[in-house]
């Protein structure tokens, strides 16, 4: 079993969140939990999951076959916007962490915003999770600046993390600057594009003189930014792995601005291309 990574924590509103996550979307049964259970050997203390997902079950096995111990390891749920209402997000949560057999749960966000309920009504549901010790932090997904600025108005509690997507093509430079001057990590899911790095020219390129894939250096050039955790998400062994190393470079300034000049207006052509939103 390998270490806990080598590198900091994102530390905000009392919560220390890995920076290196793992992602489990569209991962169930046998295939998710051989996939969690490598990734906690591998060295990833960070798996996210949720409601929509429908393998908290499989990832709650992971984590109980693991020879992790449970206190090293930030699991992170959320609550399917269709249940926003309070007697749902009270409900639901309980039925995550028996699927997930767990007692509490580190971070517990809202997926999306919803119309389900009032924001206010939600945030103070999962406020009352974690007055009972069911849920340590709370935070949210899919939320713009100003939804976010209104939910850590609302919540009794710091919001410690805004799950959205972030990879080179798709940048989130205003919605970045907000987090880091109002203390919450900003969690990037879908990092690698859904593929679309691969084979990238320029993150090649970047990547040759270190000896890294393009993927590897989309991960890095993440990972390097204040307040950002990533959560790749991968089935094989070897790209769990591969994914994994990460921390024995470092680019440099102007790498990181080389990849950074990869977002102008990329994204919409490559998703058009690859039948993503």
């Amino acid at each position: 079993m390998t270490d806990a990574f080598p590198i900091d924590p994102v530390s905000v509103g009392g919560a220390q969140i890995p920076k290196l996550g793992f992602g489990t979307a569209r991962m169930t049964g046998d295939e998710c939990k051989r996939a969690v259970e490598t990734a906690l050997s591998a060295g990833y203390r960070h798996v996210d999951t949720a409601q929509m997902y429908d393998n908290e079950a499989a990832v709650g096995r992971a984590i109980a076959d693991s020879d992790v111990d449970r206190d090293e390891i930030f699991v992170v749920t959320k609550v399917h916007p269709d249940n926003a209402a309070r007697e749902d997000v009270l409900e639901s949560t309980r039925r995550s962490l028996g699927r997930l057999s767990l007692e509490t749960v580190d971070l517990l966000l809202l997926h999306a915003p919803s119309e389900r309920a009032p924001l206010s009504e939600t945030l103070g549901a999962m406020n009352e999770l974690q007055d009972d010790g069911r849920v340590e932090h709370v935070g949210v997904s899919n939320f713009s600046i100003e939804q976010l600025e209104r939910a850590i108005e609302l919540s009794e509690t710091p919001i410690v993390a805004n799950q959205v997507k972030y990879h080179p093509y798709h940048r989130q430079d205003e919605l970045l600057e907000y987090c880091v001057d109002r203390d919450v990590c900003l969690t990037a899911y879908s990092p690698l594009a859904e593929g679309a790095v691969v084979g990238d020219d320029r993150l090649t390129e970047v990547g040759a003189s270190h000896g890294k894939s393009a993927p590897q250096v989309a991960l890095r050039w993440l990972l390097q930014q204040p307040a950002v955790s990533a959560i790749p998400k991968a089935s094989s062994r070897e790209h769990i792995e591969t994914n994994a190393a990460l921390f024995d470079f470092e680019l440099s300034t102007e790498e990181m601005q080389s990849v950074s000049e990869l977002g102008d207006g990329r994204w919409k052509r490559l998703a058009a291309r690859l039948g993503v939103e």
